[in-house]
């Protein structure tokens, strides 16, 4: 049987949709209201409400003013409800959630082709992972690899450039300022202070890979080489 998906609405998006069904319900009042009053204007006119009260017709001042209050009221709206859309954090499969990275299996085969795994969505990345500590610096990826795999955070830890994966160099190379990170983005050249952080990343039952972006795990200190695999080839950035 094939799943069905369910389709969640964000927070910002029922934010958006509460304000302008607001609006619509304001506009609709204040359209029937000068409706009313022209109805019961035209009515006493022609002699149909008499023994009414007497109605006072809408000067085209008052129209105006109306109109402009009218106008500013909906624009507060739209920039309240937008600003709320912006702000309101999005915790439904979007970056600061946990996100369903694929299957495991799926993406132990697209690594075996030598080229890290992109998520746009999260903005990691996903690389092969089965490194050792060594004694020049003991650490250890305690919650950040799983089954042989490890998410990086994109940003570089220097300026925060996205870094993107040099196919010649087989390492992840800062177009911004040159910092290099090997493989599994631990700090091999450049200002950057350390290597790429990281997200903590988990494999449900079902071989599902999940990747936890709601908070940024540091990376290693300079000196960490778990994984002692030197440049494959030419860099893609120049060195300083």
């Amino acid at each position: 049987m094939t799943p069905v998906r369910i389709l969640a609405l964000s927070s910002g998006t029922i934010a958006v949709l509460l304000v302008l069904g607001a609006l619509n319900l304001f506009a609709l009042v204040f359209g029937l209201s000068f409706l009313r009053r022209d109805r019961a204007v035209r009515g006493a006119q022609a002699g149909l409400a008499e023994g009414a009260r007497p109605v006072k017709a809408v000067s085209r001042r008052d129209f105006f003013r109306r109109s402009l209050l009218t106008s500013l009221m909906v624009f507060g709206a739209e920039f309240g409800g937008g600003t709320i859309a912006f702000l309101w954090p999005n915790l439904k499969g979007g970056f600061g959630s946990q996100i369903e990275a694929g299957n495991l299996q799926d993406i132990l085969n697209e690594l075996s082709g030598g080229l890290p795994v992109y998520n746009g969505t999260g903005r990691f990345y996903i690389v092969g992972y089965n490194g050792k500590p060594t004694a020049e610096a003991d650490y250890q990826a305690d919650g950040t690899a799983a089954q042989g795999i490890m998410p990086l955070y994109q940003r570089c830890v220097h300026l925060g450039c996205r870094v993107p994966f040099c196919d010649e160099s087989k390492w992840f190379e800062c177009p911004c300022h040159g910092s290099k990170y090997n493989g599994a983005g631990e700090y091999q050249l450049g200002p950057a202070p350390r290597g790429m952080d990281r997200f903590t990343v988990q494999i449900d039952p079902s071989g599902n890979v999940i990747v936890d972006t709601s908070s940024v795990e540091l990376g290693p200190p300079r000196g960490t080489d778990t994984i002692s695999r030197p440049a494959a080839g030419q860099f893609c950035v120049a060195t300083g």
